[in-house]
């Protein structure tokens, strides 16, 4: 059988191991050479060297623009796709009257088709080739996500909400039901291809103790499964949290007792967390999900960069969409430069890269496949175009290197700047105005 080789030449950028300081971990090839075979990448290099050894494949040239890893969004929603930019209000009001009756659409299979093809598209569209993605309480919803990513090739993580109080009843679940479909679900599509499951409680006030008891269970029969939920996004919310489980000792604890806090957890927002809890995330190798735009547009808070930089616990951006403003990666990292500018702790643009790359990866088990250019990893890789409108034509005559051409796509950016996402080795977002295959 005949594999077709292609190489693609351009600036290239990405980090082969885990860091706690991407700033010195970086590697760069101002003129790198990619290799791809079978979905896999299987050269990386300077082209001077790579090019000798492929001479005959074909080859793309993307020379003048920057090629790095698929960016990785930690935490969104794909339901409030059609959401995204609702006139808000603050968390709690905003679920019961938008949130709410939206995902209610979602009982429906030919809806969740019809969203589930948007959403892929808009990930891809802005250079996004894995998400944490939460469904709505319909199986349905799930089986939608699933089969669009899979269409793709696309790493992919979701699950089934988990809801059985303070909420319409028409989106209620029960503890069996919420288990008994999670455990079909996971049957069904974990380990399936790229997909990956996750359990995903929406967040406490939403689960009694029975209904997280009963996904207690599953946590525990499948540890290499997700679990993703929210955790202490609203100064409300973790009141509430507190006189729903008195018995806790914090927001954090509540999962803890449910054996919900360990690698492969993934929590949303963390913006009012104690030094204790800080310290169990650590411990446990959980994710914090850092959603800038969100937190932002609901004023929720600011994400403390220097408590999670202090107890290195892995943090992930992520776009939450549809409170979230932005499916761009890029354009969220420069939502979280801003906090972090106001938190006195600016994140870096290669610390942003990270955060969307092998960050994640690495805290996900996942980077022998995602996250980085290395050699045997899947193909999951953008293009980035400093030179797509007449502003950013001006601004690339400044710029010196792939760090300062990450910042600024970050803040005057858009989708535009997206060139081409290819995901295991195929492209998936093709720009029609160019061609750059050489041979």
């Amino acid at each position: 059988m005949n594999i077709k080789t292609t190489l693609y030449r351009a600036n290239i950028l990405h980090f082969p191991v885990a860091t706690l300081t991407p700033d010195t971990q970086a590697v760069m090839f101002d003129d790198g050479a990619l290799v791809v075979a079978n979905q896999k990448i299987i050269a990386l290099g300077h082209y001077n060297d790579i090019s000798r050894q492929y001479s005959k494949v074909n080859t793309v040239d993307y020379r003048g623009r920057l090629l790095v890893p698929g960016l990785i969004d930690s935490h969104l929603h794909y339901p409030q796709t059609e959401m995204i930019a609702q006139y808000g209000k603050q968390l709690l009001a905003w679920l019961q009257n938008y949130t709410f009756p939206t995902e209610n659409k979602f009982e429906s299979v030919e809806y969740c088709e019809h969203i589930a093809n948007i959403f892929i598209r808009q990930l891809i569209d802005n250079g996004t080739t894995t998400a944490l993605a939460f469904s709505t309480v319909h199986k349905q919803s799930v089986d939608a996500l699933f089969t669009a990513a899979s269409s793709l090739n696309m790493s992919f993580v979701t699950g089934k909400v988990c809801m059985d109080r303070h909420c319409p009843e028409y989106l209620q679940d029960t503890p069996a039901s919420a288990q008994s479909d999670s455990d079909e679900l996971i049957a069904r599509w974990h380990g399936k291809g790229r997909n990956l499951y996750a359990l995903t409680p929406r967040f406490a006030p939403t689960s009694s103790s029975a209904q997280l008891a009963a996904l207690s269970e599953l946590a525990q029969q499948y540890p290499d499964v997700f679990v993703q939920t929210h955790l202490s996004e609203n100064a409300h919310e973790v009141e509430w949290v507190r006189s729903l489980y008195p018995e806790h000792s914090s927001y954090l604890d509540v999962y803890a007792n449910f054996n919900m806090v360990r690698k492969r957890a993934v929590f949303g927002h963390c913006l009012h967390l104690s030094e204790d809890e800080w310290s169990q995330l650590a411990e446990s190798g959980a994710t914090a999900a850092f959603c800038p735009t969100s937190n932002l547009f609901l004023g929720s808070g600011l994400f403390d960069i220097q408590a999670a930089k202090r107890h290195q616990v892995n943090i992930a951006l992520a776009t939450d969409v549809g409170a979230g403003t932005t499916f761009n990666m890029l354009r969220t990292y420069g939502e979280a430069y801003k906090v972090s500018q106001l938190k006195h702790a600016p994140i870096s643009p290669l610390e942003g890269l990270y955060m969307m790359t092998q960050g994640p990866a690495q805290a996900y088990d996942l980077a022998d496949s995602i996250g980085n250019l290395n050699p045997g990893t899947y193909a999951d890789f953008i293009i980035l175009d400093p030179h797509f409108n007449s502003l950013s034509q001006l601004r690339i005559k400044q710029l010196n290197n792939a760090s300062d051409i990450l910042f600024a796509l970050s803040l005057i950016g858009d989708d535009r700047a997206i060139e081409a996402t290819y995901i295991a080795g195929n492209q998936q977002k093709i720009s029609m105005e160019k061609s750059h295959v050489l041979a």
